[in-house]
């Protein structure tokens, strides 16, 4: 059973009053429906009290009497959600995970100890504002709060046989830390280094990734100009390595303060990255600026055994200290932690060693993160608010863009940048000279420039454009450039139209392999066919493309032959440094030549590494071998191949089957398109790099504003609000940001999901009561489906308590004859139906058109049910019934039933593990068998039922073309 909290500290809840719900208590200003009405421990006076609304999605919106009770329940919220994912993010920050994950876990560990992220956590912590410290603190005391029960739900915990840590006042910012340690991409200094001494100083940035870049976020903003409501719309998707649980979490924070809306960081308190006042919108991108160092340490040992480092004025003693790393089914393993003026040192470190190197980032220099910075986000009301908080921001350095209801835009860098020589940005440099120290107090001025342009469009997709004086190596401008394109091509821009930015997926960056196969020159007849089928191709990434496979196909044969070849010996085969011990195993994937070859081909194809003829070559080759593979092999569709590959914690728990499959969707897209679903090419069409969430703030009503994230609100495994996201983020869909506090429902810390009631404590009871009945467009939807002309279909788990008069009235009406219940009573129907949803083989849900409901469906296994001893049941079956609501019926709107069938079928369907779908109506039900053959199903035998002559239909996917 699952208890939930209302108020963070019990207090006496009000009686609920006429009006207490209405318009007027419970409206958009955030001051608002707070008072003594509108719900328990606010009017109260009580000390960290708060209320936890959810809405279909299991979003959570938060209200509280003031911003410390919000913060905290903020925190509260988090660990009753995301509890196994706090638990690893602690781990993670501390260079504890190995403790619970074993010695695969011990790499990052042993980078995390020698980085001191837990020490600069603390200095950051000390340095902070009073104010914001305690609003830190009490988003920890919620965390510390909700942990426990939180812990109850999450299976993790017993798999890796451990209990959840408590949180320090301290751990938001080491999560915040080792979350973005590796962001700027220091260890590509170290690939750098090894190019340069193998391939020659010259060649140091051959393989930089303007051409093409890795996987990037993109950010737009379009001004009233170009909108239809006059007002500007800033959008755009965050582009990280997709994690179950996900990176972001979408949530709302009410006060009388502030109301915002925006996808946080689980672990952080407020809203970073994405958010919506109400007043004013804001979003980020990585401006991929450089500002981490790495200094070549000269180290030697003292006969104490201590450790001396060499700086510019010599000789000096360096901190030192020893700690030890716990290993899950190992051995413990010691890590010398050793500190020099330039900051921690993360390589070698013995003086034996080869080479030791030192890590200098800015908070641990200066002491500070930024975190000042969160608290006044959330009181922004306008441009000029956000632009003077962002001021104060430290890490990581970011491009942002933001715009408020008065039609002010911004467009800017914000972090902290040092000013040091260039050489400092390329690759690791002597700590003994002091030509490269950074210039104490000083930081490089940050670009900003007008996002008011003519054409009303600004756009931030990591190219080399306004934070192109502060890096080295930024993403290709192609991204930039669609998205411009798209947006530039109309005006009266909505919310929804956004998505079709989102999903984009021309890949400009395949320009150069196919001009030169247009010129590969003597190709055999298979080749030429190759040749001239990718020459039409419309050059888009789409899931259902064999074209977009076929050129996957061909880039992955080009980058081996390139890495094969003699100019790059000297990086490749054995000699590819990802093989070199010089370099701790966690900077590998930094270091292997063939992803850089893949990431950078568009410019080792186009000038520099090869003679023009050399390309022509590998390129002709690599076309006769791919022709000749797809004569044997046809290529499939792209999205078959082009699957998520989400990192989790304990990947073990992947559960088989159809689930399994739920969190490995095939999509559309690649690296180099908008929809930067990131391949790498030469090693793999997997993808883990891709959105991390998608959103849309609408300046003009905030409640026409659209998010999404890849899996879902909860990070509980099997909870209905796990991975329910997944199939509209798979598609491109968005969901809608909810802001009306009416149409959300109070919950005690979460959805009433579970095979018992949620419940709700209270000061005035001692034991739960049940939380009240959910109504149906307020639960959970297992599938929805926009079909055109029709409206949005949406199926949601019956409640047989709370649908009980709803569906009585359904099935005994005479139309419903063929269900078989019409003289059943109120009480029968109930608990017939609770009988269905006790059964793991049978499911009924509700079919809502457009929230209002239309129909009963239900499935079932039919091995598992009466109907499966009347016919030879295959493998891949699955039944189901449908019953229309009475209200609407044949001829309410043309193709009513239809309508509905297609989403049903699409739900079903979308398990690969549903091969067909049988049916058994009335053999007497003439309108429901020729809707059946319409639509698609086969007719079958009829069969002998206890209550009914019924006859079998069959719709197999193939008969889809589904495959």
């Amino acid at each position: 059973m699952t208890v939930g909290v209302d108020c963070e500290r019990p207090a006496e809840r009000p009686e609920e009053r006429p009006g207490d719900r209405s318009e007027e208590g419970l409206g958009e200003r955030p001051d608002e429906g707070l008072g003594s009405g509108s719900g328990q421990g606010l009017g109260h006076g009580a000390p960290g009290g708060f209320e936890l609304f959810r809405d279909d999605w299991g979003i959570p919106h938060l209200r509280a009497a003031d911003a410390l009770a919000l913060a905290r329940a903020q925190g509260h919220a988090t660990a009753l959600d995301r509890a196994w994912q706090l638990e690893t993010e602690r781990h993670r920050m501390l260079g504890t995970s190995a403790s619970c994950l074993g010695a695969e876990a011990v790499d990052w560990d042993r980078f995390v100890r020698r980085a001191r992220i837990a020490d600069t956590a603390r200095r950051c912590f000390d340095r902070l504002a009073p104010e914001t410290a305690a609003w830190v603190a009490a988003y920890v005391d919620g965390v510390n709060d909700g942990l426990v029960e939180g812990a109850a739900r999450a299976p993790e915990f017993a798999a890796a046989g451990i209990a959840a840590g408590r949180w320090e006042p301290w751990t938001p910012l080491g999560v915040w830390l080792s979350t973005h340690i590796l962001f700027a991409g220091f260890p590509t200094k170290l690939w750098r280094e090894e190019v340069a001494r193998r391939l020659g100083e010259d060649r140091m940035t051959l393989f930089a990734t303007d051409g093409p870049g890795t996987a990037g976020s993109n950010g737009w903003l379009l001004t009233g100009a170009r909108t239809a409501s006059g007002a500007p719309l800033l959008a755009g998707d965050p582009h990280r390595f997709i994690e179950d649980p996900g990176v972001y979490q979408q949530i709302r924070l009410a006060c009388p303060e502030f109301d915002v809306v925006g996808l946080a960081v689980p672990g952080i308190p407020g809203i970073a990255h994405f958010g919506h006042t109400g007043g004013v919108a804001w979003a980020i991108t990585n401006a991929m600026a450089d500002y981490q160092d790495l200094y070549r340490e000269q180290l030697r040992r003292t006969p104490d055994g201590g450790v001396e480092a060499l700086g510019p004025d010599g000789w000096y003693r360096a901190h030192v200290h020893t700690e030890t790393i716990e290993v899950a089914g190992a051995d413990p393993e010691p890590v010398e932690v050793i500190e020099t003026d330039r900051g921690p040192v993360i390589i070698g470190g013995d003086p034996e060693a080869v080479e030791s190197v030192s890590l200098r980032y800015p908070p641990r220099v200066t002491g500070r993160l930024g975190f000042d910075v969160l608290p006044a986000l959330l009181r922004a009301r306008t441009v000029a608010d956000v632009d003077a908080a962002l001021d104060r921001w430290v890490e990581p350095v970011n491009v942002v863009l933001a715009a408020d209801t008065a039609g002010d835009t911004l467009h800017r860098v914000a972090g902290h940048v040092p000013v040091r020589p260039y050489a400092n940005r390329l690759r690791v440099v002597p700590a003994e000279d002091p030509a490269y120290a950074w210039r104490e107090g000083e930081t490089v001025p940050l670009p900003r420039t007008e996002a008011d342009r003519p054409d009303g469009i600004a756009v931030m997709a990591n190219e080399r454009g306004l934070a192109a004086p502060l890096g080295v190596e930024f993403a290709p401008p192609h991204r930039a450039h669609r998205i411009r394109e798209l947006l530039g091509a109309g005006t009266g821009w909505t919310p929804d139209a956004q998505a079709a930015v989102h999903t984009d997926t021309r890949l400009a960056s395949s320009r150069p392999l196919l001009s030169l196969l247009a010129r590969a020159p003597g190709l055999g007849p298979a080749a030429e066919r190759l040749r001239d089928r990718l020459l039409r191709w419309d050059r888009h990434m789409d899931a259902d493309s064999t074209d977009a496979t076929l050129y996957a196909r061909l880039r992955n044969d080009v980058v081996h032959r390139l890495a094969d070849h003699p100019a790059l010996k000297g990086v490749t085969g054995a000699d590819d440094p990802w093989r070199s011990a010089a370099h701790p195993a966690l900077f590998r994937p930094w270091l292997a030549a063939v992803p850089r070859i893949g990431y950078a081909l568009e410019s080792l194809l186009t000038v520099g590494l090869l003679p023009y003829e050399d390309r022509l070559a590998v390129v002709a080759a690599a076309a006769e071998a791919v022709a000749a593979a797809a004569g044997e092999t046809p290529p499939g569709p792209w999205g078959a191949l082009h699957r998520l590959s989400p990192w989790q914690a304990l990947p073990d728990l992947t559960p088989e089957g159809s689930d399994a499959e739920a969190i490995r969707p095939g999509l559309a897209g690649d690296h180099d398109c908008v929809l930067s679903t990131s391949s790498v090419p030469g090693v793999t069409d997997l993808f883990a790099r891709g959105p991390a969430a998608r959103y849309v703030w609408d300046l003009a009503r905030r409640e026409d504003s659209r998010w999404v994230v890849p899996f879902g609100a909860s990070g509980v495994p099997g909870s209905a609000h796990h991975r329910d996201q997944t199939p509209l983020w798979a598609r491109g869909a968005l969901a809608p940001v909810v802001t009306d506090w009416n149409l959300l429902h109070r919950t005690g810390g979460t959805r009433n999901t579970e095979k018992e009631p949620a419940m709700t404590v209270t000061e005035s009871t001692e034991s739960p009561v049940p939380a009240e009945p959910v109504a149906p467009a307020l639960r959970p939807a297992v599938h929805e489906q926009k079909v055109e002309g029709f409206g949005t279909v949406r199926l949601v788990p019956v409640d047989p308590a709370t649908d009980a008069d709803l569906l009585h009235g359904w099935v005994t009406e005479e139309r419903a004859r063929f269900w078989g219940m019409a003289d059943h009573t109120r009480e029968q129907v109930r608990e017939i139906y609770e009988f269905v949803g006790s059964l793991p083989t049978h499911h009924a849900y509700l079919a809502l058109r457009d929230g209002v409901p239309a129909a009963l469906f239900q499935t079932y296994e039919p091995d598992a049910d009466p109907v499966g001893e009347c016919y030879d049941v295959q493998p891949g079956d699955f039944g189901i019934h449908l019953l229309i609501a009475p209200a609407e019926g044949e001829g309410a709107v043309k193709g009513y039933t239809e309508a509905l069938l297609t989403a049903f079928i699409a739900h079903v369907f979308s398990d690969p593990a549903h091969l067909r779908v049988v049916v058994e109506p009335d053999a007497r039900n003439q309108k429901a068998l020729a809707r059946m053959v319409r639509v698609g199903f086969e007719l079958g035998p009829e069969i002998e039922k206890p209550e009914k002559t019924a006859r079998l239909a069959f719709l197999t996917r193939a008969a889809l073309g589904l495959g």
